[in-house]
């Protein structure tokens, strides 16, 4: 075990460590003096407490263990998820609460991890063998689109895209065809290209389509702002067009700590947790923007190394479905308070206020580090389980 300790990436670490401070002092400047806000900045304290201690445990868990259990860990998953939609809480226009005490937490920001323990489960399995796309790219875009859906139907558009990116990703490096990817890719991206001309070209009936036969009135506030703004109404476009104005005052430098005008005045919505990288933007300027994204690059990097360096399966395959978690958290948050990418109420990771999301990032980080601990060993014997019926497919070889 002391031989495993020393393995630990102190890079990741102190990254881990300064992340948490930009996240404690950007929280601080953006609640201190506000009614009912004031302590916040305590509380996420002990939500990074909490995560720096998952952090610790998962590290020094073998992540071998969690990857031979990995479907019944979706089943588990996909049980709570079912269970938010019947008695989740509402916050935020999103359904996607359990409710334990004072305390809230959101399953959606599980699911993300459980997914990627799934498809890791699935995809080593294959031996590096190519995937097929009827006998494997199909179901597993089927069991991915499944939690994809009920996440919808709770308005959580962030998340459930989420899960979309990690397929994608893990498919990638799960030995999809070079064909069969550029297939995906031409449909996806026709896809996508198809309904941003349909919304732009026929606003309103794409409008009444959603509202009224998706029901999904929520999805326009997020659509309407990203593209045509000059369409949206005032309450949709407010946060977007304040946060471009509190980034863009920021300039070089920044207006300096607590000093950001917009973030001070409580001009955008959300400063603690979806726009947190406004504040970042319009107190410390392109430069402080410039230097949180090179600790995320640096961190990226780190993570894709100990995937290189990894000998067991499994191991790369978990971190890259983190990557891919972590690379769409970052544009989308920041490129929505931009203008380049909708409003979808995505957090900001390791920054925004949350011990969901926290707690299940700084665990996605243990198991990275638990990766680059045990995934120097050549695969050992742990046991499969046991299983019957469909479910072998799963995890027999």
């Amino acid at each position: 075990m002391l031989q495993r300790i020393k393995r630990i990436d102190g890079v990741i670490v102190l990254l881990l460590l300064a992340l948490m401070c930009v996240s404690i002092f950007s929280i601080y400047s953006v609640t201190h003096g506000r009614e009912g806000l004031g302590g916040m900045y305590i509380q996420m304290i002990r939500y990074d407490v909490l995560g720096f201690i998952a952090f610790i445990l998962l590290s020094l868990f073998d992540y071998r263990l969690l990857v031979r259990y990995g479907l019944f860990i979706y089943i588990l998953g996909m049980g709570i998820l079912l269970t938010v939609s019947f008695i989740g809480k509402v916050k935020n226009g999103a359904q996607g609460w359990i409710g334990i005490g004072d305390l809230s937490f959101q399953p959606a920001e599980l699911f993300k991890l459980i997914l990627i323990l799934f498809l890791a489960t699935v995809l080593v399995r294959k031996n590096k063998n190519p995937l097929q796309f009827w006998r494997d790219v199909v179901p597993l875009s089927l069991i991915t689109l499944v939690p994809f859906a009920l996440v919808i139907t709770q308005n959580d558009l962030g998340n459930a895209l989420s899960y979309i990116v990690i397929l994608l990703g893990l498919l990638w490096v799960g030995h999809m065809k070079f064909s069969h990817a550029l297939i995906g890719l031409l449909l996806v991206g026709g896809a996508v290209l198809g309904f941003i001309l349909c919304y732009i070209n026929y606003h309103e009936q794409s409008v009444n389509f959603i509202e009224k036969t998706l029901g999904r009135d929520h999805f326009i506030s997020r659509f309407d702002p990203w593209l045509v703004p000059e369409l949206a109404s005032s309450n949709a476009s407010y946060q977007t067009k304040n946060a471009k104005t509190a980034i863009a005052s920021g300039g070089l430098k920044g207006e300096g700590y607590l000093k950001g005008g917009s973030v001070q005045d409580d001009r955008v919505p959300y400063l603690y947790s979806e726009s947190i990288f406004v504040q970042i933007a319009e107190e410390f300027g392109f430069l402080g923007s410039a230097a949180l994204l090179m600790l995320f690059f640096i961190l990226i990097h780190r993570l894709i190394v100990i995937a290189l360096e990894c000998r067991d399966r499994g191991g790369p395959l978990l971190i890259i479905g983190i990557v891919a978690m972590l690379l769409y958290q970052i544009l989308e948050n920041i490129g929505a308070m931009t203008g380049l990418m909708p409003l979808t109420g995505i957090t900001l990771p390791f920054i925004s206020f949350g011990g969901t999301s926290i707690l299940i990032n700084m665990s996605c980080m243990g198991i990275a580090m638990s990766v680059r601990l045990y995934g120097q060993d050549v695969e050992d014997d742990l046991p499969l389980p046991k299983v019957k019926g469909t479910t072998a497919f799963f995890v027999k070889s």
